[in-house]
């Protein structure tokens, strides 16, 4: 079967770092992206790609969690200690536990192997999109709808979360997603499934568990005591909803 990439015109190739230790694949996934226009850094290891993370600026990782020097979930924890970059899992585990514990660190995406090399381009170039958005502030169609709530913003074309003194908070496709949802439909209940297709893409296959870890992660960036929540409720035997008045505005 053979697949056609679009190959990007960009005169400054965005920056992968490919972090894969089997050279078969690694070689053939870097061709895929290299044929639609990035600019590829290869890493074999754990300690390779945190190197060339501190060296210079990358635009997205890509991740094996199989690297032989380290776990790839702790890799994950030492690279979100350095950097808020997008990160994309490759991987052979398709535990539940794996794409949760994947998911609850802030990774953006997740792809089992063996993946398509066309898939991946596509999943790149839509992070990249959403990536430039946050960082230019500029909307990707039409006016930008915001919804406020308290003192936070969530821009919902830029995909930005701003605080009241207007600092980013970093939110994964995720917690984006699931926060969108809850905001667009406050002071109701929504059920473990209706949130699901809320957040999740393609083909993706996931338990509702992943939700409780989302909720989990947003808590902790929105709320003064996660542990007694004023904006996420949940809903016992339900699901969530989000407690507050929301307001929405567009330029």
């Amino acid at each position: 079967m053979s697949h056609q990439v679009r190959r990007t015109a960009d005169p400054h190739p965005a920056h992968l770092v490919l972090a894969e230790d089997d050279e078969f694949v690694q070689k053939l996934l870097a061709a895929y992206l290299e044929q639609a226009g990035f600019r590829i850094s290869l890493a074999g290891t754990g300690r390779e790609l945190l190197s060339t993370l501190d060296a210079g600026a990358v635009d997205v990782v890509l991740l094996d969690l199989g690297l032989p020097d380290e776990d790839g979930l702790v890799l994950m924890r030492q690279i979100r200690l350095r950097s808020t970059v997008p990160v994309i899992v490759l991987t052979a585990r398709q535990e539940r536990e794996d794409r949760i514990s994947a998911l609850e660190l802030g990774v953006d995406d997740y792809l089992t192997k063996p993946c398509d090399p066309e898939e991946l381009v596509l999943r790149v170039q839509n992070l990249l999109k959403r990536s430039s958005a946050e960082q230019t502030g500029t909307p990707t169609r039409g006016a930008e709808i915001k919804l406020h709530f308290g003192d936070w913003t969530l821009a919902l074309d830029a995909r930005t979360l701003t605080d009241g003194d207007g600092a980013d908070v970093h939110l994964s496709r995720t917690e984006f997603n699931l926060l969108a949802a809850l905001l667009q439909a406050p002071n109701r209940a929504l059920s473990r499934g209706q949130l699901l297709d809320a957040i999740c893409q393609h083909d993706e296959s996931p338990s509702e568990r992943m939700i409780d870890v989302v909720v989990a992660r947003l808590r902790r960036k929105i709320e003064i005591d996660p542990a007694n929540p004023e904006w996420i409720k949940t809903m016992v035997g339900v699901g969530y909803k989000f407690s507050g008045r929301v307001s929405r505005s567009a330029a």
